[in-house]
């Protein structure tokens, strides 16, 4: 998440936003209402109705009016802002962002609190951040938190190894039902891109023979010697 981000008051005129979009780089800003809550989006897809529809008579009319030619009459963020914002919580995972993401088709997202006052600004660069994440901080994290904490196996029962983000998990463990979960576990954590697990029952142990050697012979004898 980027802590740092260029908002907009829902009173700022379309020439301000175009040039502050210009300062900063940015293609889209959260509009923000006086309490600091986010109230909509505006994006550069928003402000290109105005030129859109520069040619043609941009006053709708009736029932199904084009909400393109609605925003190119559109002068502050508030009247151009895509409303609803799509927004995610701060205590949010990267995976519900990522499922935001693609459910709305959106690029960013607003990170905002309990009460929808902007916290920052999620994007897709920073969902991908996370796959650069050192193999060894993901290994230890499935150790801990799912080996040696969540599944319930001896912590030495199950071998963790991951390389270039993919887990591999080997081992014996009593019971088989519970790999799915594992898998399913270590899948969750950041920055896994695959898991492959090699997970088998417990080893059995080998059955000892008996001896027969001399089968079949007389046993000897004990105790004092025979008479001659």
């Amino acid at each position: 998440m980027t802590g740092t981000v260029v908002a907009l008051a829902g009173g700022a005129e379309f020439k301000e936003i175009v040039r502050t979009m210009r300062q900063w780089g940015v293609s889209a800003m959260p509009v923000l209402d006086e309490q600091g809550r986010v109230i909509g989006v505006v994006s550069e897809a928003d402000l290109l109705h105005k030129e859109e529809f520069r040619d043609t008579d941009a006053r709708p009319s009736g029932p199904g009016r084009s909400a393109g030619a609605v925003k190119a009459r559109a002068a502050t963020a508030r009247e151009l802002a895509t409303v609803p914002a799509v927004t995610v919580p701060a205590d949010a995972t990267l995976a519900r962002a990522a499922r935001l993401m693609a459910r709305h088709g959106v690029k960013r997202l607003p990170v905002v609190d309990q009460e929808g006052r902007l916290k920052g600004i999620v994007s897709r660069s920073d969902l991908l951040k996370v796959f650069l994440r050192p193999d060894e901080d993901i290994a230890e994290e499935v150790r801990r938190q799912i080996v040696a904490g969540r599944f319930p196996v001896p912590f030495d029962a199950v071998d963790v190894e991951v390389r270039e983000g993919v887990v591999t998990l080997t081992g014996h463990v009593a019971d088989t039902s519970l790999v799915p979960l594992a898998v399913r576990l270590v899948s969750s954590v950041e920055g896994v891109v695959d898991v492959r697990s090699a997970i088998g029952g417990p080893r059995r142990r080998p059955v000892l023979e008996p001896d027969l050697t001399d089968a079949g012979r007389p046993a000897k004898p004990t105790g004092a010697n025979p008479a001659p």
